[in-house]
């Protein structure tokens, strides 16, 4: 089957609730789409009240709060927001990476760490962390079993590889600035190959799900693992994945019976979060990100605005400000896009309200930098 490079844009709107709004609960919800990127707090929010019908804000709260919903380091070396019952496949999947990236790390090392160093920490930093410790508790923790001061960086790494789920801290976004941490009720194996293998496995297999179908280099993109363990993790699944021909001739890969809606689909507006997953998840992030506006929408430093989508495809950015929601298009959008989208406006003025209204404000420099905008409009939200 040949698939053209529309039906993969409806495909991935599809699994990520992006067509319509689900009537589904939030745990569901982050099942289905796999994994929220959730740097800034707020945008895990922000991204489900796009793919949840009704959705209300505190439930997400009381999930998260219950460990029902897990923020962890994992995809890609940045914080996620999984279901509890995801995270221990996952994290024994992103197993070499992590280990890779923050136990084999030039300044870590240059600290006089070692890996061995953390293996032998970890037993107690687990135990400790059985209930809810602040940052600060838990590198005195290791400074006290260490026997002498630890670096920032050492214990920032420490941080980012020990399986730890973020505990919250409050308003408004449920993980406030200061970080609380609490030990995973799902230990991983760790430092184990045959866990790992297996774990990317299930990864591999989550991932195509909700981001499907997808290739090889798009699934290393996703996971950041090595493209030849991804390669080994799509052998593993020989015989229950199907394959089909991208429309450039890429071999991709799928799940059996998984949703491959037709190229002539209507999609509705959206104001995406910051750093979305359906603009990081490809190699190719055409997909849904067109090439000549991905400059603008992930910056030097790998922020990456919160979009519009229009027709599937992202049309331009927007930002919260006085007296609505700025939206600043790319490219001309006729009269009743921009009906839709100032609709779209004011329930996410509604979400925001009680939150924090300006939302994202701490990026503004990026507007101020300059946006190849054609037009800008403020969409009043009323609260």
């Amino acid at each position: 089957m040949v698939i053209s490079a529309r039906a993969l844009n409806r495909s991935t709107l599809a699994r990520q609730l992006l067509l319509d709004r689900a009537p589904v609960g939030v745990e569901e919800a982050v099942r289905r789409v796999v994994a929220l990127q959730a740097q800034h707090p707020g945008s895990p929010y922000v991204a489900l009240w796009n793919r949840v019908a009704g959705f209300d804000p505190a439930r997400l709260d009381e999930a998260v709060g219950g460990f029902e919903l897990v923020r962890s380091t994992l995809m890609r070396l940045t914080l996620h927001l999984v279901h509890a019952g995801d995270y221990r496949a996952f994290r024994e999947g992103m197993e070499p990476t992590l280990r890779g990236s923050r136990l084999h790390d030039p300044r870590y090392k240059a600290a006089g760490f070692t890996a061995a160093d953390a293996d032998g920490l970890l037993p107690d930093l687990l135990a400790y962390a059985g209930e809810a410790r602040t940052g600060a508790q838990l590198r005195s923790r290791i400074e006290e079993v260490r026997g002498g001061p630890v670096e920032a960086v050492v214990w920032r790494m420490i941080r980012q590889y020990a399986p730890l789920w973020h505990a919250p801290t409050g308003p408004p976004w449920s993980f406030g600035t200061a970080q609380a941490f609490v030990t995973a009720s799902a230990l991983p194996v760790l430092a184990d190959p045959e866990a790992a293998t297996a774990g990317l496995a299930v990864l591999i297999r989550r991932y195509l799900e909700g981001f499907g179908p997808a290739s090889v280099p798009d699934m290393a993109q996703f996971t950041t693992a090595p493209r030849g363990k991804v390669r080994e993790a799509v052998r593993a699944l020989d015989g229950r994945l199907d394959q089909l021909e991208g429309p450039d001739g890429t071999v991709l890969y799928d799940v059996p019976g998984a949703p491959l809606p037709g190229e002539d689909v209507p999609a509705p507006p959206r104001f995406m979060a910051m750093w979305d997953s359906v603009l990081l998840a490809y190699a190719d992030r055409g997909r849904v990100l067109p090439a000549a506006y991905r400059k603008q929408v992930i910056r030097v430093n790998g922020d990456t605005l919160p979009t519009l989508l229009v027709d599937g495809y992202v049309a331009g950015v927007w930002r919260p400000v006085a007296g609505g929601i700025e939206a600043s298009a790319f490219h001309p959008l006729p009269a009743d896009v921009w009906e839709a989208l100032a609709a779209e406006a004011g329930a996410l003025g509604a979400l925001l309200a009680d939150r924090d209204p300006y939302l994202y404000r701490r990026y503004d420099h990026w507007w101020v930098k300059g946006l190849p905008a054609v037009e800008t409009r403020i969409l009043p939200t009323d609260h």
